[in-house]
């Protein structure tokens, strides 16, 4: 029997009896125990049971587990889809010619899943939605127009178009941010092993000479054996603390209150605010450009908002929207959505071009972004080194400064 096995089929293991009579054990992959049944009927064997083989550990889930699918991954697997459907082939030929050459294997279990689903009769942004994590149901719902209207291709253009445009932003932002949190770790690190490995060899010298030492000696020599006596309980309160911390904030209460910081925080706020209400821009002129209603396109907006506080400003918005107040009326009521977005937003309503207008202030808010991250980079850059040296600074101090009381307390 062939036992070669497939990796989107279950392994069977049989045992069968053959034609001379001879009891048979064997493996087989399959989609179902009577697909096996009816394989070895076939070729003569006489079947006694049959069950699925489960392994202790499935080495294709763990892989799937541990591969994280990245955004740009998703970005080029739309726009790979939309020139094959530009180039004449079907939805699921295209979908399995992607699927082979995708090496991350989340992403191809993923595909595997959408591919059964479109060949069963499902719209592929149906087949899409039930993988949120993946992809956006904002952009899923967008893809449902273009099925409808048979402008798919253009509709996994635009969508490509503005996940790069997201992508692009995060990564800068990230990028930016990358220095000062190095220069930071850093200054923990080379504190850390100062205070503790370099300040007690020292201390034991100045004890045997008998020295009065300075003050700042004095506080730091304090500081550098309560990290020796009793440094692991305070990493395990920090560890206690940081922990309780991170469960709370990922309670809804928790939650909000964090989104609610990060909104207000002095300068990284506006840029997170602004940050959001393009992001909003964004997707409400992309659903607004494929036609869906305007009371759907708030509710997915609402619902992709990353920010607690901006989703039920969204979600307050559409309320007053169903009782005929329009869109920009009720932005105006809330501090949150800020004057020039209003603004933008009523001359779209009045002149029928919402889309193109929210685009505009999306690429606005984009750019002010980038401007306020790059000005806040090059403030925390010199304030983190400005901190490596005080850090570094007190510490040589505090030993030169008792080798000279040292050295004249010698010559007295």
């Amino acid at each position: 029997m062939n036992e070669a096995t497939s990796a989107n089929q279950l392994v069977f293991q049989y045992l069968a009896i053959g034609k001379d009579g001879q009891l048979v054990k064997g493996k087989l992959p399959a989609s179902n125990e009577a697909a096996v049944t009816e394989l070895l009927s076939f070729e003569g064997y006489k079947v006694v049971n049959v069950k699925q083989l489960v392994p202790f550990i499935r080495l294709d889930g763990l892989r799937a587990y541990f591969s994280k699918v990245k955004p740009g991954e998703i970005i080029l697997f739309y726009r790979q889809l939309a020139l094959l459907l530009e180039s004449g082939i079907n939805i699921i030929p295209a979908l399995e010619l992607l699927q082979e050459q995708i090496t991350n294997h989340a992403f191809k279990s993923v595909l595997t899943n959408i591919i059964s689903d479109v060949r069963g009769g499902n719209q592929l942004s149906s087949a899409l939605l039930k993988h949120p994590k993946l992809f956006s149901p904002i952009y899923a719902r967008s893809l449902a127009i273009g099925e409808q209207t048979g402008s798919l291709e253009t509709m996994l253009r635009q969508i490509a178009d503005y996940m790069e445009k997201e992508s692009a932003a995060a990564k800068r932002t990230k990028g930016a941010l990358m220095y000062p949190v190095f220069a930071l770790a850093l200054a923990i690190i080379v504190s850390g092993v100062l205070i503790t490995f370099v300040l007690p060899a020292f201390s034991g010298l100045y004890t045997s000479l008998g020295a009065d030492l300075p003050l700042i000696t004095r506080m730091m020599l304090s500081l550098s054996n309560i990290s020796q006596t009793h440094g692991p309980y305070i990493m395990l309160a920090l560890l206690i603390a940081f922990a309780a911390v991170y469960v709370y904030f990922r309670t809804p209460a928790g939650k909000y209150k964090w989104d609610r910081l990060a909104l207000k925080v002095p300068q990284l706020g506006r840029v997170n605010l602004i940050n959001q209400l393009a992001r909003c821009c964004r997707s409400i002129s992309l659903l607004y450009r494929a036609g869906l209603p305007l009371a759907d396109i708030m509710t997915l907006v609402a619902e992709g908002s990353s920010n607690r506080v901006v989703s039920d400003a969204l979600a307050d918005v559409r309320e007053d929207m169903l009782n005929g107040e329009g869109l920009s009326e009720p932005m105006s009521r809330n501090k949150l959505f800020l004057p020039m977005m209003v603004q933008m937003v009523k001359v779209g309503e009045e002149t029928g071009s919402l889309d193109a207008t929210l685009s505009a202030v999306a690429q606005s808010y984009e750019t002010e972004a980038d401007d306020k991250m790059r000005s806040l980079i090059a403030l925390i850059q010199p304030a983190t080194t400005m901190l490596i040296g005080v850090i570094v600074g007190l510490i040589a101090l505090s030993l030169v400064s008792a080798m000279y009381s040292v050295y004249g307390q010698m010559l007295k």
